[in-house]
């Protein structure tokens, strides 16, 4: 008789919790059953509810009212905003949940490390959605660096490279424009960098320095005659961030047309343009964070690595060199079509390493996420990143905005345990 599925609730049914992990519960009812949801928009709310079956009373809006019905469940995916992952992954926790959480953990460093204490005192699993190390790409990236072939790691290049148009839709229009509603760039977005060469490197980094800002999407570089929306009849006809090319002549339907709007019909998108933040000209915006910023960290062992992060791309990839002692590696992630290549030191010849097919989202990692969650759940293997293993990458990120506002280098070990130190102030 087969073991019946870990059930879950649903905290938060938009991007994430609809399209990217929801979607594991319908292809593997026997491993995952939805039992309840909370999200604020009635529309997301009920379309996760239909897609999993939830009858109306166990169906919420806020997540506090979920959470005041006690445990409905094994586990609780977290797909919050990341303003609301403290408070409620810590409540959630506090109620007895192993907890699914998105990254950031928390958009404050207190925050951070208090997540990690209050999972270690509640004995129960935090486990975050640090998905690139589950993705077939960056695990036989992590295989081969594991492996010695390369030798001692030396020097790392790693760069971050986001399309100019998702730098515009999700760092200058969107939810994460701006640091006091949302979280600094570096840590929304390259938390999950600082974590692979984290877990690549097999070591911690004694200290780094960083240097960025925001150069281009400011008012003073606007084009003549811009205006405040795209949708105003704007006439700068060369744009490459107008929002009507973007949102509006795309042959699909799916992300980021999905975050603008519920109703993804032309004049459903159109009203979105009209009335919501992306139609605004990215030059007229309320955005603050950082288009471009560099990390340069030397780990305990001595070997240096720079961490390359920048709005301003042809496309979408991450591209990285890793230069040892016996070969050098090349590589690019785009989700899609990676490759890996490694140059032996002593033939100088060229590998080039077969990559398995990704089988969801995010190059496979948002399945390989949820499918490494459940069997850590159920005890049959430990969890790649449990709270304390993704906190040193949100260190890391913090460290990395503390060098850049003040230009020093950062010593991590103090900065560690200045930040354990912290938690005493997280919940005031």
């Amino acid at each position: 008789m087969g073991r019946s599925p870990i059930t879950a609730v649903m905290v938060g049914a938009g991007q994430r919790g609809y399209y990217s992990y929801g979607p594991y519960a319908l292809e593997h009812p026997d491993e995952l059953k939805f039992v309840a949801v909370a999200e604020l928009d009635p529309e997301r709310r009920e379309r996760f509810a239909k897609a999993h079956n939830i009858p109306p009373e166990r169906q919420f809006v806020r997540w506090e009212d979920l959470i005041a019905k006690g445990q409905m469940a094994d586990t609780l995916f977290n797909m919050t905003m990341d303003q609301v992952h403290y408070p409620s992954a810590i409540a959630a926790l506090e109620t007895g949940y192993d907890v699914l959480l998105e990254k950031p953990m928390a958009h404050r460093l207190d925050y951070n490390v208090s997540l990690v204490q209050t999972a270690e005192r509640t004995g129960r699993l935090l486990q975050v959605c640090h998905v690139l190390r589950y993705t077939p790409f960056f695990s036989k990236l992590h295989e081969i660096i594991d492996s010695g072939r390369l030798g001692d790691i030396i020097i790392i290049e790693h760069r971050e490279n986001v399309v100019f148009w998702h730098m515009a839709h999700s760092f200058v229009r969107g939810n994460w424009r701006n640091v006091e509603t949302s979280a600094p760039m570096i840590l929304a977005k390259c938390c999950h960098d600082f974590d692979i060469l984290y877990w690549n490197m097999g070591q911690r980094v004694r200290r780094l320095q960083s240097f960025g800002s925001l150069i281009h999407f400011r008012p003073e570089n606007a084009p003549a005659g811009a205006l405040e929306r795209c949708t105003d009849g704007c006439p700068v006809a060369d744009c490459p961030f107008d929002a009507r090319r973007i949102y509006l002549n795309m042959d699909y339907t799916d992300w980021p047309i999905t975050a603008i709007t519920n109703d993804l019909s032309y004049e459903g998108r159109l009203r979105a343009l009209q009335t919501g933040p992306y139609g605004r000209c990215v030059y007229h915006s309320d955005n603050d964070v950082v288009d471009h910023q560099t990390v340069n960290m030397e780990f305990e062992g001595g070997s240096s690595a720079v961490l390359f992060m920048h709005g301003h791309s042809h496309e979408e990839a991450r591209t990285m060199r890793y230069d040892g002692t016996k070969a050098t590696l090349r590589a690019k992630f785009d989700y899609f079509n990676g490759w890996i290549e490694i140059w032996d030191h002593r033939t100088l010849r060229k590998t080039d390493v077969e990559i398995p097919s990704p089988e969801s989202g995010h190059g496979g990692g948002d399945f390989g996420v949820v499918k490494a969650f459940l069997k850590a759940v159920s005890g049959e293997a430990e969890s790649l990143t449990p709270a304390r293993e993704a906190l040193e990458s949100h260190l890391l990120a913090f460290a990395a905005e503390e060098s850049r506002f003040n230009g020093s280098v950062v010593d991590m070990n103090d900065f560690r345990k200045q930040a354990e130190a912290l938690t005493e102030r997280a919940a005031g």
